[in-house]
């Protein structure tokens, strides 16, 4: 008999979106006007006093993108910035936000480099106030099976990607996280290989979807979330979603992405979600959508097919998990 020994910061099969944690998440939602909000028609105050009591700046987005998700309901501030996987700040899921207090994510700069003809370093306060912001609305689907719906204010990818010229040359996109362990205490472990690394290719990354969020919530990112800079491809699980970027290098050759580099018998380059390809230690067929008590089917592509699928036309699907 085969038996598989698991490193702690490996999730199992009995951790996935466990059911104690959705029941307690429901009971919250009841109890409290500001969870459950829909974007167009929640409470307004309560969502005010969310904001005020847990800080972030408040940005200008230009409108609501038409790429954003409509008719769903958007997840809470309180389960957005309170339920996520951020190593850097511990492997558990309440330590990013219980562990992110004393992490100032500004000044920061993002260092742009590679096969372009501009390279650049662009200052993050850029990003926030100097640059035409969106919000979209996106489903966030995590390889644990576990999903939400988050209101992010960013930036589309491409339009950065430009800014910098990328040669004829340049096949992919590598980005990087900062590393730095005093301000991630996280990263004082070796629960996985630092600094965090993850990629697209180059058509990914100039995909209209594709976006550099900076906020959430028509506010600047917490820490907890991956401020003040974080990568988001909804159609994708949610751990190629890379926080807190410090440089972003055109390269020709596939970069190798630190959930590769640990255990590459479950995680792939390409990471879309697809429901016809279960994690070796579970099925990817069905989600707990964060607040609701039963499950719901998976979509492929998260629900993106439409816009994306032809990125990965010839290709097998199973092959480009």
């Amino acid at each position: 008999m085969l038996i598989r020994v698991t490193e702690p910061w490996q999730a199992q099969e009995r951790d996935v979106t466990p059911e104690t944690t959705y029941l307690n998440r429901r009971q919250f939602m009841a109890g409290t006007a500001a969870a459950g909000v829909v974007l167009a028609a929640g409470s307004q105050t309560a969502r005010a006093d969310i904001l005020r009591e847990k800080g972030g700046t408040p940005l200008d987005p230009i409108g609501e993108s038409p790429l954003s998700t409509t008719g769903e309901k958007v997840n809470s501030f309180e389960d957005i910035t309170t339920y996520n996987n951020f190593y850097e700040f511990g492997v558990g899921k309440d330590d990013p936000a219980q562990n992110s207090s004393s992490f100032k994510p500004l000044p920061w700069t993002i260092a742009i480099d590679g096969l372009v003809n501009k390279p650049m370093t662009l200052d993050v306060e850029t990003l926030l106030h100097k640059m035409p912001l969106e919000q979209r609305v996106y489903r966030m689907r995590c390889v644990e099976a576990w999903s939400m719906v988050i209101p992010w204010v960013g930036i589309p990818l491409k339009t950065i990607l430009d800014s910098v010229e990328p040669q004829g040359s340049a096949k992919y996109v590598r980005f990087e996280t900062l590393y730095d362990p005093k301000r991630f205490v996280g990263q004082n472990r070796q629960v996985i290989h630092w600094p965090y690394v993850e990629g697209l290719r180059l058509d990914e990354a100039n995909h209209p979807l594709a976006i550099l969020a900076v906020g959430l919530y028509g506010r600047s990112l917490m820490p907890a979330n991956g401020a003040p800079v974080r990568l988001v491809t909804p159609w994708k699980y949610g751990f190629k979603g890379i926080k807190s970027i410090v440089r972003i290098s055109l390269v020709e050759k596939q970069p190798l992405n630190t959930w590769q580099e640990t255990i590459a018998d479950e995680y792939g380059f390409y990471a879309n979600v697809n429901p016809t390809v279960d994690h070796p230690r579970w099925s990817q067929a069905s989600e707990r959508r964060i607040g609701e008590f039963s499950k719901r089917k998976t979509l492929m592509f998260n629900g993106y097919g439409d816009s994306v699928a032809s990125l990965y036309s010839g290709m097998d699907l199973r092959a480009n998990y």
